[in-house]
């Protein structure tokens, strides 16, 4: 379908295309296999200016949106939705600091988020603390001019590879959801250390750590918006984000369904491309529809937030809800049409189908979602 992109946003397709196929493509197998942290591919979006998409160009960016963030995460994702997270996953530790950082925040590093040259990350979940993410143990404790952290962040995203974290821990246990506050911890911050590397089943090219804070002291100026909003804080930055976990999702099932189509034509079974059985075409015409319609979801979400629109919480759950689901199924499906081919590793549609796996998981299970969703249509009809 044509989605009406403005010559800019069809530049940073073409853009993330390029990149996909000439710096992804080449090294994406042994990036999964050996679970690489993609440095070259981050390098190259950064010369190609694609790391701030979506950050005012006051602060060094290119001064667009979640939409132009989501087109640039989907392309790449079409050829590793692994080392797409890069991208992505910064731009989760990045929308904090985007939405509630003050001035002096924004303008320390925002810029160098921009340029390429720092990489952010999201420390929310704990290893009791998952989808009941307030619940978290974290504590942050004020002394004097500084706040003292201590607790430990699972499943972070861009673990030690980042520079800056934003990072959520509790000022006031006794308060619950309002005594979470959100704090930004920069690397090699002293009591600031990782544990384990995750071995993780798919995106294996993104780094998966676990964040260990033991009297880490960091500035009372660090602090994010106020303290006892780190919940709004959280919340709202996932309602921004969500979306790009769905155009990471829509990439993987859209890249799955170009190899399934290019199988089929090629694969001669009976004296005839595969394609030409009623079964299979039955098959690709399913998984381009799912794709289609979750595309069409999906950047009608991202250019809502983008209008300035204030409630998006349900629509924003929609889409990541609804391209993760379609992702599962899109690379279940493709996988079948390449039979045993696209069980074998030396195919992509097997690591395909493992990535997408995670985008159903994390930044809240798809579950949680249509908790979500049906808790903003229950408001809905009660303020109607």
């Amino acid at each position: 379908m044509n989605y009406f992109l403005t010559e800019e946003q069809q530049m940073i397709v073409e853009t993330a295309k390029e990149i996909a196929h000439k710096k992804i493509l080449p090294v994406r197998e042994k990036y999964d296999h050996e679970g690489i942290f993609p440095w070259d591919i981050v390098e190259a979006l950064s010369e190609a200016d694609m790391c701030g998409l979506y950050i005012p160009e006051q602060y060094g960016g290119f001064g667009g949106g979640v939409f132009e963030l989501c087109l640039a995460v989907e392309e790449l994702s079409k050829i590793d939705g692994g080392i797409s997270l890069a991208m992505a996953a910064t731009a989760l530790g990045t929308f904090p600091i985007l939405l509630h950082g003050s001035e002096e925040q924004k303008q320390k590093y925002l810029p160098g988020i921009a340029a390429g040259t720092t990489i952010a990350a999201f420390g929310l979940t704990e290893a009791n603390a998952g989808s009941d993410a307030l619940g978290m143990k974290s504590t942050a404790v004020l002394d004097g001019d500084s706040y003292v952290i201590n607790g430990t962040k699972q499943w972070i995203t861009n673990g030690e590879n980042a520079q800056v974290y934003v990072v959520f821990a509790k000022t006031n246990p006794a308060k619950g959801a309002r005594g979470i506050s959100a704090f930004i911890v920069e690397k090699d911050t002293p009591g600031f250390t990782f544990g384990k590397h995750e071995d993780k089943m798919g995106i294996r090219a993104s780094s998966t750590t676990e964040l260990i804070f033991q009297d880490c002291r960091i500035p009372k100026k660090n602090l994010l918006a106020r303290e006892g909003m780190g919940s709004i804080v959280a919340i709202n930055t996932l309602n921004y984000s969500r979306p790009g976990v769905g155009s990471q999702a829509l990439g993987i099932a859209a890249g799955a369904l170009d190899d399934a189509v290019k199988y089929s034509r090629e694969r001669v079974q009976f004296g005839e491309a595969i394609s030409a059985f009623q079964a299979v075409q039955h098959m690709l015409a399913d998984m381009a529809t799912e794709v289609e319609a979750a595309r069409a979801l999906l950047y009608a979400t991202a250019r809502t937030i983008d209008a300035g629109e204030k409630k998006f919480a349900k629509e924003s759950a929609m889409s990541k809800l609804f391209c993760s689901d379609v992702s599962m199924k899109v690379t279940v499906e493709a996988l079948q049409v390449m039979g045993g081919y696209g069980y074998m590793r030396e195919y992509p549609m097997e690591k395909r189908m493992r990535d997408a796996k995670i985008t159903q998981i994390y930044e809240g299970t798809n579950q949680i979602q249509r908790n979500e969703i049906a808790l903003q249509l229950i408001k809905e009809a009660a303020s109607s």
